[in-house]
């Protein structure tokens, strides 16, 4: 089926590929000649025009002899050069029709030609009088009024003015006639026409062949990938791929397996999100629906109740936390908290996050410490959000931190923003964990332990306000030493 579909691919494709080519060779056609004569055009007005100023500066040294020579030789010069670059045939004329300079005079040409003291004179007025000039600026095809009637063949003829105020008031005009045979110009037409068809036949066959390649040597990864497909269609997010290249289809294979990871880690943390949940939820609902139970019964002594109540509303407030706290991630993950950003001093906002800490941290008689490079560094970010981070760090550093341990909290500037550092001397996190440890009811202590009330969500909270900032979070760990925790924020002006 795959190599009937690229049978398909390849002959839509050349039949694609020769209409491209038959329309743009159609156009190219058509187009071109018009073109090619505007450039022509266009080419001989800005050499007239080149020849027009030369011409006034030789006549304005005609006092100084020997400037007066080499300014001749070099319009001449000039005038053969011309010639040259635009395949012309290039004449002056007095507002009498006599030449006063040109390029070489074919024989064609020189019989048609007036000659009158050993001087060419054009025959027909029209060719030389400056009336038709309009906006010192002419041109026309033909045979110029019979000059290159002989020839068989149509000429271009571009005409401009030259007019030149001499000191005493005289007034000199002439026209400066570029003239040029048009089959030169279809001539490059023709020549640029064949290198198309040429390039299209060329291009043609390599693409076919090309083509041909390419869809027999797609044929078969994309049939193992439409199989494997198949496989994991129904679950089994196991087996991969065997990558052979390194083009794109090997970069396609690859990325199906990234994505096959990607799923099947996705069901794990599905798996492992109800489960966790599930347990989450099932501890306090356990310990709830027992005391209710015993208090309905009796089996709870009556003047024990309020004890035991006591620890069902502590339960209940738990599970109130679960749930608000995973209504918040859900929202961060999906970018509906709307954060308020404004500037303020971090460094009073760890002051305050310590003091509503301050209870846990004597009743572990910690030694905390506070190092700021200044008095004040103010930050642009979401106060609330960022004080939810620091209190949450804090807290992690006080609860994972032996008895009179140490707790540090620091911040600095680093180029444009402000790094906040929480350090403890507590258990540490192993290289294992700390990949883990954004995730979602991950707990670093597996026999909760000392996390008997934490439910794992703090740290991937932490990560996404700190994501929605655009800024960066990292750890740093050694087992038995302690860990750090770093987070950057954008630095705003003291105000």
């Amino acid at each position: 089926m795959l190599k009937t579909l690229f049978g398909k691919m390849t002959a839509i494709f050349i039949a694609v590929l020769l209409l491209s080519f038959s329309i743009t060779g159609g156009m190219l056609f058509y187009l071109l000649s018009n073109s090619l004569l505007q450039q022509k055009v266009v080419n001989m007005r800005d050499s007239a025009s080149n020849l027009n100023d030369v011409l006034g500066s030789m006549l304005d040294t005609q006092n100084d002899t020997a400037q007066a020579v080499v300014m001749g030789k070099y319009f001449d010069n000039l005038i053969k050069y011309y010639s040259i670059s635009t395949t012309s045939i290039i004449m002056i004329a007095t507002d009498d029709g006599y030449l006063v300079a040109h390029s070489e005079i074919p024989a064609y040409m020189s019989n048609v030609l007036i000659t009158e003291n050993n001087e060419y004179k054009l025959p027909d007025k029209r060719q030389y009088e400056l009336t038709s000039i309009k906006n010192n600026y002419a041109s026309e095809t033909g045979d110029f009024y019979g000059l290159f009637k002989k020839t068989g063949i149509e000429w271009l003829t571009v005409r401009t003015e030259f007019i030149y105020e001499t000191e005493k008031d005289n007034r000199i005009q002439a026209s400066i006639i570029f003239c040029t045979p048009v089959p030169e110009i279809q001539k490059t037409r023709k020549t640029i026409f064949q290198m198309f068809l040429l390039s299209v036949a060329i291009a043609t066959l390599i693409s076919s062949i090309f083509i041909y390649w390419t869809s027999r040597s797609i044929t078969r990864p994309l049939k193992e990938l439409s199989d494997m497909s198949k496989v994991i269609s129904g679950g089994d997010f196991r087996k991969r791929l065997v990558i052979k290249s390194n083009d794109e289809v090997g970069a396609l294979g690859e990325n199906f397996n990234q994505m096959v990871d990607a799923l099947g880690n996705l069901d794990n943390m599905r798996r492992e999100f109800i489960a966790n949940v599930s347990h989450e939820l099932r501890t306090p609902m356990t310990t709830i629906r027992g005391f209710i139970q015993g208090v309905l019964d009796g089996t709870i002594p009556y003047e024990l109740q309020n004890n035991y109540l006591k620890i069902v509303m502590d339960e209940t407030d738990r599970l109130n936390r679960l749930v608000n706290n995973l209504l918040d991630l859900a929202k961060l993950e999906a970018g509906e908290i709307n954060l308020k950003f404004e500037a303020f001093d971090i460094n009073e906002l760890i002051r305050i996050s310590v003091i509503k800490l301050q209870g846990f941290i004597m009743e572990k008689e910690l030694d905390f410490r506070a190092d700021f490079e200044l008095e004040k560094m103010y930050v642009y970010a979401d106060r609330d959000s960022i004080q939810r981070v620091i209190i949450n760090l804090i807290h992690n550093a006080i609860k994972f931190t032996e008895k009179g341990g140490k707790v540090t909290v620091c911040s600095y500037y680093k180029k444009n923003r402000v790094v906040v550092v929480v350090k403890d001397t507590g258990i540490g996190i192993s290289d294992d964990e700390m990949k883990r440890i954004w995730e979602r009811f991950h707990k670093v202590d597996k026999s909760r332990s000392k996390d008997k009330n934490g439910i794992g969500l703090g740290l991937a909270i932490v990560k996404n306000i700190i994501n929605e900032h655009q800024q960066d979070i990292w750890v740093e760990s050694e087992m038995g030493k302690g860990a750090s925790f770093h987070f950057t924020l954008q630095k705003a002006d003291e105000s």
